[in-house]
């Protein structure tokens, strides 16, 4: 995930990989056949493992005033971090690269399912809320639309000014689904 995030998908061969990780090329691909087999694991993994830590970050997150911006927040950095790019070079390698797709597709759909309950989770609500289900997939989309802003400026400073914005308009619409 490092080398994708640093580098990109097309310098990001599987020998890269190996020697990052100490390991003989031989030995990664008897693990992981295929160069897409290899990226759809790292990313299910980085993806396991940073929902964890959203979970335990919410934990931590204050209660009442200021959690929902608090929340809007932590998820925007988690869409501009290392891990979102990453996962940004792969989506674009498996837009060319049908074997690739297959796996992307079926791997995001999962990951989008994970995303959209840790956020119902960490917000406390119910999907089957009329209109929870929607919001909280309109957070998620805004969120990664600021990941990809991100990636050629930096936008801190606007980026919270629209943490700010879309933490006002979530409390609304949570509030009166």
């Amino acid at each position: 995930m490092e080398s994708l995030a640093e580098v990109g998908y097309a310098a990001t061969t599987v020998a890269v990989v190996a020697a990052r990780a100490g390991v003989s090329r031989g030995a990664a691909q008897h693990h992981f056949p295929t160069r897409a087999d290899l990226f759809a694991a790292a990313v299910e993994h980085m993806t396991e493992v940073r929902l964890a830590e959203i979970r335990s970050q919410a934990a931590a997150l204050p209660v009442g005033a200021g959690r929902t911006e608090a929340i809007v927040s932590m998820l925007a950095d988690v869409y501009s971090g290392p891990l979102f790019r990453a996962a940004l070079h792969l989506w674009v390698a498996a837009s060319t690269e049908e074997p690739l797709r297959r796996q992307i597709v079926q791997l995001e759909a999962h990951v989008g399912r994970q995303a959209h309950r840790a956020l119902l989770e960490v917000l406390d609500v119910s999907e089957r809320t009329p209109g929870v289900r929607e919001t909280v997939q309109g957070v998620l989309d805004m969120a990664r639309g600021l990941g990809l802003a991100a990636l050629l400026t930096d936008d801190t400073a606007r980026r919270r000014g629209i943490v700010r914005q879309w933490s006002k308009i979530l409390d609304q619409a949570l509030a009166t689904s």
